[in-house]
């Protein structure tokens, strides 16, 4: 991020005390000498400061007396009850019950949800972005990263929030060059967990088919590698199949490859159960049983995991608490900008059907 300009170190500091109730309505402001000599700046940076907050109706200027607080920046600031939730989807999958979460916590708190979606893509993902700038109406942000495993030209936007001094808590992906707080699965830990339950059941050759284009998929494929190296057995490209977000919609156009790349693997460790629910489909297709020939297991213990023809053992993932952590987390920042908004929560594995001991010596 670019470094602010000196005069933006007053506008903060007077928007920090504005929300810390240290300042009121009505309240004279230090004089531009005090000003200059807090902040050693000159006294032609703390005028510009000055019109900077006035612009935005912050302050009002009173010839020979000084510069007042305006009478209504306070009732402006306490009555933004808006937070905006920006998810990558909302009406399937996991996505219902974390959102549900959210606006449990924020509703019985006062609060109304401005809810809107990416579908994963980065031209949704910046108009929302843009709107959200441009009506500058919301309290706070709930956000799931667009594509995080890949660089991202919305960043900049996001960079304009923060310098706005809009909380942003980001929930399941998140982009960690930002900085920002974020609430999510410890996704490393996830896979390290699942690939040591095939590891224990007696798999030594097991195959990963992830996502590249989240960052969730960089955080899962190192669990899977660390796992397998500390459990000393290979983990080469030859086992490994990658999608992006278009694939994980149509696993059935990777089918040679997937044959191809766990012709050899006793067990898979897939993405999501998402993706291991439309494995399970190719594989029956072509013949080939789970977990009798090849064992399947999966991050989110999702309804999808139970609707399998045969269920899918997987990790859990909290949605919903995960979803009122982060309205909680949020709310919490607004509160004091110190706090630290961050958590990962660490889950378990629920067994079901699809893994059994290795069928190939």
């Amino acid at each position: 991020m670019v470094g602010k300009p000196r005069y933006m170190e007053i506008v903060d500091w007077v928007k920090e005390r504005l929300e810390r109730k240290e300042l009121g309505p009505g309240e004279r402001l230090n004089s531009e000498n005090e000003l200059s000599e807090l902040f050693g700046l000159s006294r032609q940076t703390v005028r510009h400061a000055i019109g900077v907050l006035e612009e935005e109706g912050i302050v009002v200027r009173r010839q020979g007396s000084g510069t007042y607080v305006c009478d209504d920046r306070m009732a402006t600031l306490e009555n933004k009850t808006r937070i905006a939730v920006v998810t990558t989807y909302v009406d399937s999958y996991i996505f219902p019950r974390t959102i549900q979460g959210i606006e449990n916590y924020l509703f019985e708190r006062g609060y109304s949800v401005q809810i809107a979606f990416t579908n994963n893509m980065l031209e949704r993902e910046r108009t929302i972005l843009e709107d959200i700038l441009a009506r500058d109406d919301v309290a706070g942000i709930i956000m799931e990263a667009t594509k995080s495993g890949l660089p991202n030209p919305n960043l900049s936007l996001i960079e304009r929030l923060v310098e706005r001094k809009v909380p942003i808590v980001f929930i399941n992906s998140y982009y960690p060059q930002l900085k920002l707080p974020h609430v999510t699965l410890n996704d490393r830990l996830a896979a390290e967990m699942a690939v040591k339950y095939l590891f224990d059941a007696g798999h030594r050759r097991i195959g990963a088919l992830l996502k590249f284009d989240d960052g969730q998929g960089h955080l899962r494929f190192a669990g899977f590698l660390d796992t397998c190296r500390r459990c000393g057995i290979p983990a080469g490209d030859s086992g490994i199949v990658w999608l992006d977000t278009e694939g994980e919609q149509h696993l059935h156009d990777y089918r040679e490859r997937i044959l191809r790349n766990f012709r050899d693997c006793t067990a898979v460790f897939c993405y999501n159960d998402k993706i291991a629910f439309q494995l399970e489909v190719l594989l029956k297709e072509e013949g080939i049983r789970v977990p009798e020939d090849i064992s399947l297991i999966s991050i989110d213990d999702s309804e999808l995991a139970e609707l399998a023809d045969t269920r899918l053992t997987s990790v859990h993932h909290p949605t919903d608490k995960l979803g009122a952590r982060a309205a909680e987390n949020l709310l919490a920042v607004m509160r004091n900008r110190s706090f630290d908004g961050n958590f990962e929560f660490v889950t378990e594995i629920v067994e079901r059907d699809s893994v059994s001991g290795p069928a190939k010596a």
